[in-house]
């Protein structure tokens, strides 16, 4: 819950929890998600204790090998390359071992910090997804990277 208190987690996250139930609702969904096949969701931590961050992978399609990564950082973690060692590891982990063909993420084109995770850890810029996701602000532009097996 804390996290979601974040200005910048708050800035770009298009959903975010209003009370501590809703937060544990959401890790109930987590758990059926990672039942069910459909996604996996995970905190970044330093040395398995502190939480630096989270990371995901959603909308689980095994039929055509295609998957959405995610990811946020907490302020003190920030700069450090914690988001892209965090995505890095996921998607060596659904290319190579799970056997994903395309992973998939986007963010607010206003999110350079974002972007620049995501190119760092090898996914390409394909395009812009025009008014597709609502913030804070109103509706955004999103950027839409990829990463395949074997780029």
């Amino acid at each position: 819950m804390s996290a979601y208190q974040d200005d910048e987690i708050r800035r770009w996250h298009t959903r975010r929890p209003c009370t501590e139930l809703q937060v544990r609702e959401w890790f109930d969904t987590y758990r059926q998600d990672w039942k069910h096949e459909k996604g996996g969701h995970w905190a970044i931590t330093r040395d398995g204790d502190e939480v630096l961050g989270r990371i995901a992978l959603r909308g689980l399609d095994f039929d055509d090998g295609i998957a959405g990564a995610a990811y946020w950082v907490l302020p003190a973690a920030r700069g450090a390359g914690v988001a892209s060692q965090g995505l890095g590891a996921l998607t060596a982990w659904a290319l190579n071992e799970i056997g994903f063909h395309r992973l998939e993420l986007d963010h607010s084109t206003r999110n350079h910090a974002s972007c620049r995770v995501a190119t760092k850890s090898g996914y390409l810029l394909e395009g812009t997804k025009r008014s597709a996701a609502v913030h804070d602000d109103g509706r955004h532009d999103m950027h839409l990277h990829a990463r395949i097996r074997g780029d």
